[in-house]
């Protein structure tokens, strides 16, 4: 794929194939990533990949601790709910996947389900869970560091025909994650990346969320018209 192809065609997918990526396939995308910028070559990121039993256990843990109500206990923070225009947005995404799908917005099984699948990473058959040292934390620099190389990795994916979507729902339940992927103390457990071959029958996969235009985002300062 040319750059522009994986940049314009990637998605956000939901939906996948039970097939297995091969090892030697993730390694590749690991190291494309990481050739991501990283604040004065400092590198805070890490990867556990996660795969078979371990993933199902964690999915299953997941799960388990939300239905019951066991708060979410995220180690990276979360900040304020979205309001305003980022809400809007936030909105705008849910109506688009939720259309697709066909779950009516008076359907509360439908939208339980929907979000259930987020906290068994969408089915996927690998999770790739992003973590940064903890001796840097407090820094503003490492979780732009770390979105920089998410980044990478997902576009490194669908260059290779794979699918991912970046989430916080798969690591919501930190304890569950940290054992069962066997995360060493001195990680914080930051984001996770659902990983697998896309499944083209899965409505939400052919969602494109909308973007914002360059002139809404955008101040030039200094340039002649």
């Amino acid at each position: 794929m040319q750059f522009d192809d994986v940049i314009l065609g990637r998605r956000s997918i939901r939906g996948y194939k039970p097939d297995p990526v091969p090892r030697a396939l993730i390694e590749e995308i690991i190291s494309l990533a990481m050739r991501a910028p990283s604040s004065m070559n400092t590198q805070p990121w890490n990867f556990y990949i996660v795969t078979g039993e371990p993933l199902n256990r964690i999915r299953a843990g997941n799960t388990e601790r939300m239905v019951a109500g066991i708060p979410q206990s995220r180690e990276f923070r979360t900040g304020q709910g979205f309001a305003g225009q980022h809400r809007d947005r936030q909105v705008g995404v849910a109506k688009q996947l939720f259309s697709a799908m066909g779950i009516a917005r008076d359907d509360k099984e439908g939208r339980q389900d929907w979000v259930l699948r987020g906290f068994r990473q969408f089915d996927a058959p690998v999770c790739v869970i992003v973590t940064y040292d903890r001796v840097l934390d407090g820094s503003d620099d490492t979780p732009f560091d770390c979105g920089a190389v998410a980044t990478a990795l997902v576009n490194a994916a669908w260059s290779r025909g794979l699918g991912a979507v970046i989430n916080s729902q798969g690591i919501m339940q930190s304890p569950v994650v940290r054992e069962h992927a066997g995360i060493a103390d001195d990680q914080v457990i930051m984001k996770s990346i659902a990983l697998g071959w896309p499944d083209e029958s899965f409505p939400a996969n052919a969602v494109v969320s909308e973007r914002k235009s360059v002139a809404e985002a955008t101040v030039f300062v200094g340039f002649e018209d």
